[in-house]
């Protein structure tokens, strides 16, 4: 799996990519087949940094979020639960049963019952 951390508009503080990285690998635990994790810190806003966190995983739609905080750290953690809500109904969708509601159906009695 692949974690790329970018920043546009100008540079994170010192430790806070390896911090980001660390955030971005936990959501492994919820979706086994993630290929790759993008997260974009926009800093063209100081005082409202916007993170935007792309997850691709396989045969699967990307999962988007976008958050915006008073700092960096902050908008990662608004992002952060926004994706894992995605990415446990993508997860609910890919493993359900799916023949488990025809094995449940009731059939009706054909018999006379005069």
């Amino acid at each position: 799996m692949q974690v790329n951390v970018s920043a546009r508009h100008g540079t994170l503080q010192p430790g806070d990519q390896e911090l980001i990285e660390e955030k971005a690998i936990r959501l492994r635990r919820l979706y086994d087949r993630i290929n790759a994790i993008e997260v974009t810190i926009d800093l063209k806003q100081l005082d409202k940094p916007v993170v935007e966190i792309k997850v691709s995983a396989e045969h699967a739609e990307d999962s988007i979020a976008r958050a915006e905080a008073s700092n960096v750290l902050a908008a990662l953690d608004n992002a952060i639960p926004k994706v894992e809500q995605q990415l446990r109904k993508l997860k609910a969708r890919k493993t359900g049963n799916r023949t488990a509601d025809h094995k449940h159906v009731e059939t009706a009695d054909v018999g006379d019952d005069e």
